[in-house]
């Protein structure tokens, strides 16, 4: 017996999505791009497309699986395929599988451990960790002959931002992912004509949001979005080589009449942190090198002991081309002083002769001074620049949200290790906020 299932006529953009047939794909970037037509239409078509294939759709909150795909397929899917509400899941009648899930919490992760589907699709996938991101496509696997697919869709902001921004927007892989496995499908409001057509005033209120938020919901831009912390923070590839308009550039070789400066935040079991900076004659500072304590686990620390950073710390420090033979001045967190469990941190440092001395841990002021560097001057040029070698800088700083209770501060739930070794390293050269029309480029405190 044939089935007919009438879908509607797609945009452009939503038509790409559908045609597709890379095993990652993204789609979005803006609000109001027909994102969960696209997911729920697929889906669909997966469905009748490959008799006995299981699809899981998921979104951060079971209400939104029931106002945002539910509630629509219920009625489509009548006579298509039988609603079973105690599983969330349709069963069709040619034995395709199509379920729905949440996933709020961490503890939500353990209903997919051990399942396996064919096809999983994220909808909203920035507002999930890349933690759960990375481990819900362990769910995709079997023996059979169906595709095996993830589907993302997304918006600019939430904390999955810097992963999908990774993939998709950067393509920046690392080893085990393939670039011509991840496509990626921009769509804007302005592609989706049934939205205009039926909510015309919608358009006209992303137009009125502030400059920031326009630019990430209206005009899908990923270097900005709700509540970062670090919204000056720009990685733009095509000004490395000039230096202008971005903060992420070409490394090159430091001149022996720069001082070299190295930050530290210590971690067991979250990673710890070091980054080494260079400070020119203007003052302009340049990270150089780091080295971060992770696993392939996003803020999983890889459980050195404090011998064994000191020592790796040592080592590149005499190998690296720009740090070694120098004198490197050190500062990291007041806390590697303790001493009170026996020897302290600080004191390990001191047997492979890595010396810090006490950092400024205030964090407002921290992330001022942070803000400050990273601002631009009248012609485009900042006070702060990042290697692109640096990875975990890139990675975890512009990704940081707002504390929801500290205003001015970072949530400590985030990855902020990179952050906060950063701001000890501010807080050691502090420089006044830039004015209007100044045309000096640094003003260091008297």
């Amino acid at each position: 017996m044939e089935t007919t299932v009438t879908i509607g006529a797609p945009s452009a953009k939503q038509r790409q999505f559908l045609e597709c047939r890379c095993k990652y794909v993204a789609f979005g970037g803006a609000r109001g791009g027909g994102k969960s037509w696209a997911v729920r239409t697929k889906a669909k078509l997966l469905a009748l497309r490959w008799p006995g294939i299981r699809l899981l759709i998921l979104r951060r909150t079971l209400p939104e699986v029931e106002s945002n795909h539910l509630r629509f397929l219920r009625p489509e899917l009548q006579g298509v395929a039988e609603y079973r509400a105690a599983e969330r899941q349709f069963r069709f009648l040619n034995g395709s599988v199509l379920e729905f899930g949440y996933c709020a919490c961490d503890g939500d992760l353990d209903r997919y451990q051990g399942a396996e589907y064919d096809v999983l699709f994220i909808d909203e996938a920035t507002q999930f960790k890349e933690e759960w991101l990375r481990r819900l496509t362990a769910s995709v696997r079997g023996v059979n002959p169906f595709p095996k697919r993830i589907y993302y869709t997304c918006n600019p902001g939430g904390p999955g931002h810097g992963y999908i921004k990774r993939l998709f927007i950067q393509r920046r892989y690392e080893p085990g992912e393939a670039a011509e496995d991840y496509a990626f499908i921009p769509a804007r409001v302005t592609d989706n004509t049934a939205l205009l057509r039926s909510q015309p005033d919608y358009l006209r209120q992303l137009q009125a949001l502030p400059p920031k938020l326009r630019k990430a919901w209206l005009e899908g831009q990923w270097d900005l979005f709700e509540g970062q912390v670090f919204q000056e923070f720009t990685d733009d590839p095509d000004h490395y080589a000039d230096r202008r308009f971005t903060h992420v550039i070409e490394p090159f070789s430091i001149p022996r009449s720069w001082n070299v400066y190295r930050s530290y935040d210590f971690g067991y079991a979250k990673p710890f942190s070091v980054g080494w900076w260079a400070v020119d004659h203007d003052g302009v500072v340049y990270r150089i090198a780091e080295l971060y304590g992770c696993t392939e686990t996003p803020d999983e620390g890889v459980r050195w002991s404090p011998d064994r950073q000191f020592e790796a710390i040592r080592k590149l420090e005499q190998e690296h081309p720009d740090l070694k033979g120098r004198d490197i001045f050190g500062v990291a967190d007041p806390a590697i002083w303790d001493a009170s469990r026996g020897e302290s941190i600080y004191e390990t440092a001191l047997k492979y002769r890595v010396y810090f001395t006490r950092g400024d841990n205030r964090r407002i002021p921290g992330w001022m001074q942070m803000h400050y560097r990273m601002a631009f001057d009248g012609d485009g040029y900042p006070r702060l620049y990042v290697f692109k070698n640096c990875r975990a800088f890139i990675r975890t700083v512009p990704a940081l949200l707002f504390s929801p209770s500290e205003p001015e501060d970072v949530d400590t739930r985030q990855e902020d290790h990179a952050a906060d070794e950063s701001r000890y390293f501010c807080m050691s050269r502090p420089i006044t906020p830039p004015r209007a029309g100044e045309d000096e480029r640094l003003r260091p405190f008297s």
